[in-house]
C-alpha cells in the first residue's frame, strides 16, 4: 500500500532530523535525505516548496523538543531564579547532546522565508524567559523592559553555549565551570545595579 502524503513528509523531517543529529548541518540536503527516506532526489519537493522549507520543519522538531524540555524544568511557581538557572543548565546540556540540531535551529540564514511554524514554535520558549525575567527582576522606572533583559540573557545563555560547543571558553580560561558562566550570566542580567 503506498505512503500517505502526510507520512512521506513525516518520514522526510524525520529522516532529517535523524540526519542533522548523528552527521549535522552540512548533511542535510535534499538529495541525501531523499535517498535515506527511500525516495526519489525529487520527492521532497512535492511536500515543500524549497529546501529552506525543509530545514525549517526539521529545525520546528528541535524546537518542539526544546519545548518539552523546557516544560519538564520550568514550573508555574517556585524562586524564579532558581527556575532560571536550571533552564540554562537545561539549555546547556540540549546544546551539547543535539549540537547539530543546535546549530540548525538557529541558523535563521538557513531557514529563511519558511512557512513551517517556527515562529510559533520558538515565540512560546522566548515567553517562558520573558515570564520567568519578569518574576525574578521587576522593571524599574526607565529600566528596560523585561523581553529586552530576556533578549540579552538569551544572547549570553547562547553564546556560552556555543563558545562552549567550540572549545573557545576552554582554551581561554584555566580553569572552565559551566555553573559559575550560568550564575555569572544570571546575576550580570538580573541583579539590581548597585548604587555607588
Amino acid at each position: 500500500m503506498p505512503e500517505s502524503d502526510g507520512g512521506l513528509r513525516a518520514r522526510l523531517v524525520e529522516v532529517g532530523v535523524d540526519l542533522v543529529t548523528r552527521e549535522g548541518t552540512p548533511a542535510l540536503s535534499l538529495r541525501e535525505i531523499a535517498r535515506r527516506a527511500g525516495v526519489s532526489h525529487g520527492a521532497p519537493r512535492r511536500y515543500f516548496p524549497s529546501h529552506h522549507a525543509l530545514l525549517a520543519a526539521i529545525a520546528r522538531e528541535g524546537y518542539l523538543r526544546l519545548g518539552r524540555q523546557v516544560t519538564d524544568v520550568v514550573g508555574d511557581d517556585g524562586d524564579p531564579y532558581g527556575q532560571l538557572l536550571a533552564l540554562g543548565r537545561m539549555y546547556l546540556e540540549f546544546a551539547q547532546a543535539n549540537r547539530g540540531m543546535f546549530e540548525l535551529m538557529f541558523r535563521h540564514d538557513l531557514l529563511r522565508g519558511n512557512g513551517m511554524g517556527l515562529r510559533e514554535a520558538s515565540g512560546p520558549l522566548f515567553g517562558v524567559l520573558v515570564d520567568l525575567v519578569t518574576r525574578a527582576l521587576p522593571t524599574p522606572p526607565g529600566g528596560p523592559a523585561p523581553s529586552v533583559v530576556a533578549g540579552a540573557l538569551w544572547a549570553n545563555l547562547h553564546g556560552i553555549a556555543q563558545l562552549w560547543l567550540w572549545g573557545s571558553l576552554q582554551t581561554v580560561m584555566e580553569t572552565v565551570d559551566a555553573e559559575s558562566l550560568l550564575h555569572a550570566a544570571l546575576d550580570a542580567h538580573l541583579r539590581p545595579t548597585r548604587s555607588l
